[in-house]
């Protein structure tokens, strides 16, 4: 497995790159799927892997109330991110690979990881989920997008070339049953295409594994409708 060092280098070499595609299609539908998962105007959000800012950015406009912490491991990617985001007040970035991430009493209401877990190798996953844990509240939510494992494998076989220095196909059990540990629960996951009609992409939202004190009942006309239009859909009317 790749170095520490090795990684750095590779992604401060990936600035140009990353500028050069700008916003794509997957960038848009990471900022659709946190916008739906919860993402509110005055939210504070920390975001793990975010280049020279292209998603971090889009974050931010969309909370202009609240803070965005971006971080990377790579100082070029930094350095850039700053000066082309710069006029952003409600976005900050920091060198760092998470390993030495502390912030005593600060806590996320969001946390971010846009398809940056499969470049960070499996057996540094359970300390970094530590280090979201001790950053999180009760109604905290982490959003993980990352490529489909099916997909990663196909591209590992057939486009090597094309892959990152570090780029693991992640097993959908083990990267659950970490996020367990540090007190989380599966809300919602989904493995949907992107830029290829075959499922590319596949993300997960989890949430603080906190006790039901109160059940409420559903209001009785949305599930009348939503009843009613499955039995149209179904025939049955």
């Amino acid at each position: 497995m790749s170095d520490t060092q090795e990684v750095k280098e590779f992604y401060d070499h990936y600035v140009g790159k990353q500028e050069k595609i700008g916003i794509n299609s997957r960038h848009l539908s990471i900022i659709d799927k946190l916008l739906k998962a919860g993402l509110k105007s005055d939210h504070r959000v920390l975001e793990v892997g975010c280049g020279i800012g292209t998603v971090s950015q889009l974050i931010a406009r969309k909370a202009p109330k609240g803070k965005v912490l971006a971080v990377d491991i790579s100082e070029k990617s930094i350095e850039k991110a700053r000066n082309l985001w710069k006029g952003l007040s409600n976005l900050a970035f920091e060198v760092s690979d998470m390993s030495d991430f502390n912030k005593p009493g600060q806590t996320f209401d969001f946390f971010v990881f846009p398809d940056v877990l499969e470049h960070i190798p499996v057996e540094q996953h359970p300390a970094l989920f530590e280090k979201i844990n001790r950053h999180a509240h009760a109604d905290s939510v982490v959003f993980i997008h990352i490529p489909a494992p099916r997909f990663l494998e196909y591209n590992i076989r057939q486009e090597p070339d094309k892959l990152q220095i570090i780029d693991q196909p992640l097993d959908t059990a083990n990267l659950l049953a970490a996020w367990r540990d540090n007190g989380f629960y599966l809300e919602k996951m989904e493995t949907y295409p992107v830029f290829y009609e075959e499922k590319d992409y596949q993300y997960f939202i989890l949430k603080r594994s906190t006790k039901i004190n109160k059940s409420t009942l559903r209001k009785k006309w949305p599930v009348f409708i939503e009843r009613l239009l499955i039995r149209v859909r179904n025939g049955l009317i």
